[in-house]
């Protein structure tokens, strides 16, 4: 079976200006030309261009593509094995950058007394103030964002590491619930859910279960709350805004 230049187009979500320019160079040239001298993709044709757009997506050159996909000495299943590795390395780095994203999102990372180095150290290369005047704005004027602030600029390196692994240990557990299909109503899961409350009380301010509920919804409301969760383990943030919303109303009953 063989596809039109439109129709792979569709398939791979790019413009036919760029088949045609992949053909042009020898990168991707069609396997088969119609009578009328139009082009044609297989079945092999489409695969490479799979590899093509991944690589591209990885910040690949042109040049290089080529002379990865037309090496001979490498198969197919090295390209994915390599892929695989690309990709593991690529998410890996998403989480940690989410992470930082979340520290900086609920206004607990202000007043940071961090040197530059000592930021790359526990932060990698996300900012932690980046989104510090989206937050007073926000938070300003409660009292739960200056305590936060009170708290965390005395805070030192060694403090932050040790939030931030907390951080992840509760997300960890959380994730691993979901995993193995846990219903996040779940005692189970409305525990967890409680650690996270108890970690935000113990190291950024007092956080009450109503407004740990609130929170909860943030996550799935707010893309980049979202998209943090999500690199976790897909699904994360909803289960965890429901993880919460349970617990809260355990602890009104």
């Amino acid at each position: 079976m063989s596809y039109s230049v439109g129709q792979v187009a569709g398939f791979a979500g790019v413009t036919v200006r760029t088949l045609h320019h992949y053909d042009e160079i020898g990168l991707l040239v069609p396997g088969e030309r119609s009578h009328a001298g139009h082009r044609r993709y297989s079945d092999a044709d489409l695969d490479r261009l799979q590899q093509i757009l991944f690589y591209r997506e990885l910040g690949f050159p042109l040049e290089e593509v080529a002379a990865l996909l037309d090496d001979p000495d490498v198969e197919p299943r090295e390209h994915l094995r390599r892929q695989h590795e690309l990709l593991t390395a690529r998410i890996e780095k998403l989480r940690k950058m989410a992470e930082a994203v979340e520290h900086a999102m609920e206004a607990r990372t202000m007043g940071i007394q961090l040197t530059p180095e000592e930021k790359f150290e526990v932060f990698g290369d996300h900012d932690p103030d980046q989104y510090a005047d989206e937050v007073e704005q926000r938070w300003g004027d409660t009292e739960q964002y200056r305590e936060s602030q009170r708290r965390t600029a005395s805070y030192t390196k060694e403090d932050w590491k040790r939030i931030t692994g907390e951080m992840d240990a509760v997300h960890g557990r959380m994730a691993d619930l979901l995993d193995q299909g846990v219903p996040a109503g779940s005692v189970a899961a409305m525990d967890v859910a409680e650690e996270h409350r108890r970690f935000i009380c113990s190291s950024y301010y007092d956080c009450s279960h109503e407004l740990h509920a609130c929170l909860g919804q943030i996550y799935v409301d707010d893309p980049r709350f979202t998209a943090m969760y999500e690199n976790i383990h897909t699904g994360l943030a909803v289960y965890m805004r429901d993880a919460i919303k349970a617990n809260a109303a355990r602890h009104a009953a």
